[in-house]
């Protein structure tokens, strides 16, 4: 006899429902995985990790560590650009190998992997010797090549020793050892596809150096960077890890997902009510979706599955553009990012790689006064320089590019300035590459003056205008607009309004105003002189 639902069943019924299909899925893809694992082991072939495949580019002058899975104990042979090396496989399978660093090379190459146990071999083709940038981050890195102004570019472009590879977005809650994915050739057919800020920064690169240059791209759009950080690493912050915790309970928690939907959906019916009459509006309205133990902001998450099965792959450095989503947690941010750097590094045991950091564009309303109520980008700009107090990290400052959108149209000149940094920080080229950055003050009786580096051919405003984005408040913390004036290699400002000054804020807004260039025609990175707490005023929405 069927027991007879009470009221209120139905909802606990389909909350179950939802959680069961969770969790048969992911019963699914552990039982897949270790049906292809004992398929692997039964039949002893040699294999690759996926990044390694067809038309894929090894770092140059530095060693090549090459690893797959095997049977245990089977011995494993790799034969590459004269070189043969081999290593008898784990109890788990897992072997590893490296090669010895190679010159550059544009000679197409077949890499050869063999096991003494099985007729099988390998045989990896179009394998080219040059430089390996990883680019990872959320929307604006993984916005593709063929939208906006990027589609003429992705008509033309045919750069064969320019190689891709994009990483599947997928969350693990543990630590993979493996991604799905392949390498293909740089084209027409191929490029629109693939992030286009990273594929601008390859494409100079390429031009610049004259050597194959492989991009592989690892980001995931509306993410934060507690989802890009080892989680063993992230908790050793106190704050990230109570944030953390509570997080994974609630994820975890059928019930919390369910009314977190429920109340999203009642906020988004609100909204698409408010917007009947504004078709544009209500065509971006974005539906919500009922969270699980795998969404893409779980802390760790995307580390453990799009960072982790790359931590390894021979590589001269990093790009990262990220932080829109992390905009009102601008302290924590400004201790996570060079935490995570550090980690990356640590993980991937190839040193200090060059590590460059994109620095937020300005987005939204443009600035009109000095404290302007917004989302707490500037707050955020300022975290992001954080980095620098690690050895080999580089802020590019794009705070004079974009349109005020929240993913910049035209992402060629980003792209462009990531590559001009490589080239100074990575291969030693003396290349006009960092804007004026604050680096201290001096009240000298009703004025400040503000001193910078990276002032190379010394201080301009733009346009030959006279500078303006600088505001000064005194001991009451309230900020007016200020004059500036260009002395030498630092700038002295002053307001009528202000007869006893204590601080100075240039470009410190969302989308805020902004003039100051050195010769080089690179911006000055937004600063403050203070260290006051924010008004409640600057909070705001997060980015995607």
């Amino acid at each position: 006899m069927k027991k007879k639902m009470k009221q209120g069943d139905e909802g606990k019924a389909g909350e179950m429902g939802f959680w069961r299909g969770v969790r048969s899925i992911i019963g699914k893809s552990i039982l897949l995985l270790c049906l292809t694992v004992l398929a692997n082991s039964s039949h002893a072939e040699v294999r690759l990790a996926g990044i390694f495949g067809n038309n894929m580019v090894v770092q140059c002058e530095r060693p090549v560590p090459i690893w797959g899975w095997a049977a245990p104990d089977e011995k494993v042979t790799v034969t590459f650009a004269g070189q043969t090396r081999s290593a008898k496989a784990g109890r788990d399978g897992r072997w590893r190998v490296t090669l010895d660093s190679m010159p550059v090379s544009d000679e197409v190459r077949e890499m050869v992997v063999s096991g003494s146990a099985t007729t099988n071999a390998l045989k990896v083709g179009n394998v080219l010797v040059g430089e390996v940038w990883v680019g990872s981050g959320q929307s604006n890195m993984a916005w593709p090549l063929r939208s906006y102004q990027g589609k003429l570019e992705a008509a033309v472009a045919n750069y064969p020793r320019i190689r891709l590879f994009s990483v599947t977005n997928v969350v693990a809650v543990a630590p993979q050892d493996d991604i799905p994915g392949k390498w293909v050739e740089c084209s027409p057919q191929t490029a629109g596809d693939f992030a286009a800020v990273l594929y601008f920064m390859g494409r100079d690169l390429h031009k610049a150096l004259g050597v194959p240059v492989g991009l592989i791209n690892s980001s995931w759009g509306g993410t934060i960077i507690q989802a890009w950080s080892r989680y063993d690493s992230l908790v050793t912050d106190s704050e990230a890890r109570k944030a953390a915790e509570q997080l994974l309970s609630q994820l975890d928690d059928p019930a919390w997902c369910e009314r977190n939907y429920q109340g999203e959906l009642a906020r988004y019916e609100k909204r698409r009510s408010e917007l009947k009459d504004k078709p544009g509006e209500l065509k971006a309205l974005r539906a919500p979706h009922r969270l699980s133990p795998l969404t893409n902001y779980r802390p760790g998450g995307l580390y453990n599955a799009m960072i982790a099965p790359l931590a390894g792959y021979g590589i001269r450095g990093v790009a990262w553009y990220q932080g829109e989503f992390n905009n009102g947690q601008d302290a924590l941010y400004g201790r996570l990012l060079p935490k995570m750097i550090a980690d990356w590094r640590e993980q991937w045991g190839q040193g200090d790689f060059p590590f460059l950091v994109v620095q937020l564009p300005g987005c939204g309303d443009p600035q009109t006064v000095p404290q302007m109520p917004g989302r707490r980008w500037a707050e955020l700009r300022e975290a992001q320089l954080k980095a620098l107090t690690l050895s080999n990290t580089a802020v590019v400052v794009t705070i004079d590019l974009g349109d005020g959108f929240l993913h910049p149209r035209d992402k060629e000149p980003f792209g462009q300035r990531l590559a001009l940094t490589a080239q100074s920080l990575a291969y030693g080229k003396k290349l006009p590459c960092r804007g004026p950055l604050y680096t201290g003050m001096v009240v000298e009786g009703d004025s400040i003056r503000v001193r910078f580096k990276h002032v190379e051919g010394g201080l301009v405003a733009k346009d030959g205008e006279p500078l303006q984005g600088f505001s000064m408040a005194g001991s009451d913390k309230t900020f007016v607009w200020a004059d500036a004036v260009i002395d030498g290699d630092s700038v002295v400002i002053k307001s009528k309004a202000v007869s006893q000054p204590a601080a100075v804020r240039y470009a410190w807004a969302d989308n805020p105003i902004q003039s100051l260039f050195n010769k080089d025609g690179l911006p000055a990175s937004p600063f403050r002189t203070d260290d006051w707490k924010l008004k409640k005023t600057q909070k705001g929405k997060k980015g995607d």
